[in-house]
């Protein structure tokens, strides 16, 4: 399978050329992700464990999909592919914030969804090691103990999301 090809973006996520993925990442030029979060009719946050394989954050706690824009794709069309794609699962998106690439961020501009869904999800066995559900209480504690079992990407969407809705915790 030939390597993934990305936009290369400026501060002001305009894209200024493309590159293959693993020169993006090795030399941390500022490309774009897409990351959602699936709640449960029990107010739970699936929550995947990346799989072993993966070039960055292997084995660690991420949302519950996420992944790279392709080139020419927005962001929206990321989401909904990578939902899909990652744990079988399709769903309306709410679109609630757009983050400007970091280091934290891993050098991506990136837009967080979120979603509703009771329904199973078939998890890719290459992208995805684990599926877990965590009430956000929960999952604050988990990353208060083990911040480093998480993605740092994952960390700082948290963090937004239970400050921006703080009824939800």
């Amino acid at each position: 399978m030939p390597e993934e090809i990305f936009d290369i973006c400026d501060t002001e996520d305009r894209v200024i050329g493309q590159a293959p993925r693993s020169y993006v990442h090795a030399q941390k030029l500022l490309h774009r992700a897409a990351h959602v979060f699936v709640f449960n009719s029990r107010h739970e946050l699936l929550v995947q464990v990346r799989s072993a394989t993966k070039d960055e954050f292997p084995n660690c706690y991420t949302s519950s999909a996420s992944g790279h824009l392709s080139t020419g794709e927005d962001y929206l069309e990321s989401a909904q592919r990578e939902l899909q794609e990652e744990i079988g699962i399709v769903a309306r998106l709410e679109f609630l914030g757009k983050f400007p690439a970091c280091r934290e961020l891993a050098w991506e501009h990136t837009v967080l969804y979120r979603a509703y869904s009771d329904s199973p999800p078939c998890p890719d066995p290459i992208e995805v090691a684990e599926i877990r559900h965590f009430t956000l209480p929960n999952l604050l504690r988990e990353l208060e103990l083990q911040p480093e079992i998480f993605s740092p990407p994952f960390r700082v969407l948290v963090e937004w999301y239970v400050a921006k809705f703080p009824m939800t915790t």
